[in-house]
């Protein structure tokens, strides 16, 4: 499959990353509401190639993690998936990519990532997170199931703006469906031979169990 390449009159564009390992109905349902909460155009899911944050950890190849984004989100017209992570050698760094995406898409499109609401106390130890903003229309946080801080505390946002100068600005918060799936208790589930069902779509169940993927 070739890069995705967004038509012409696509200028608001979402986009979620992660290591989709696997991906499964939270991710999908986080980008719908956040594609009809803001009036994208399209949400790009973009699986990483090398995740800088699991440096050490053992992840399914990308191959396999790509495979399985594709196979999810085949019923959503308005969803679609860059490979261009997966393509680049070396870690997955965020400010890279839109930097790529900047000089594939060109600078007037609208480009809104998607992160966690605890991911934004976290966001000034990314890799050049100033890069990150400068090259983003908005960075939009939605909720995540156990996190219990108020998103809106004016405490909170003070001291993510104290971290990262700016990120306020470019700051949307969208409330999201908080569906309790993880893809950690996802792959044990598999490894326990424990049903998936109704946690992926059926295939994306179907092609680990071709692929016997978290098998040990």
């Amino acid at each position: 499959m070739a890069e995705f390449q967004p038509l012409a009159a696509q200028q608001r564009i979402g986009l979620i990353g992660g290591t989709f390992d696997p991906i499964h109905y939270a991710h999908l349902a986080i980008a719908e509401e956040v594609r009809v909460t803001l009036n994208l155009d399209t949400m790009v899911f973009i699986p990483a190639g090398q995740p800088p944050h699991k440096h050490g950890k053992e992840v399914t190849p990308a191959n396999h993690r790509l495979a399985m984004v594709e196979l999810a989100i085949a019923s959503n017209p308005a969803f679609a998936c860059s490979r261009i992570e997966i393509e680049n050698t070396g870690p997955s760094y965020l400010a890279l990519t839109l930097q790529r995406l900047r000089e594939l898409w060109g600078p007037e499109k609208e480009l809104y990532f998607v992160v966690g609401w605890d991911s934004l106390e976290e966001f000034h130890t990314w890799h050049t997170p100033q890069e990150i903003l400068r090259h983003l229309t908005a960075l939009v946080a939605v909720g995540r199931p156990g996190y219990n801080e108020d998103p809106d505390s004016q405490e909170r946002l003070d001291r993510i703006e104290a971290r990262v100068p700016g990120l306020k600005q470019r700051l949307l918060l969208v409330h999201a469906p908080l569906l309790d799936i993880s893809a950690t208790e996802l792959r044990e589930r598999v490894r326990q031979h424990r049903p998936i069902r109704y946690q992926v779509p059926d295939p994306v169940e179907q092609y680990i169990h071709v692929q016997r993927l978290y098998q040990e």
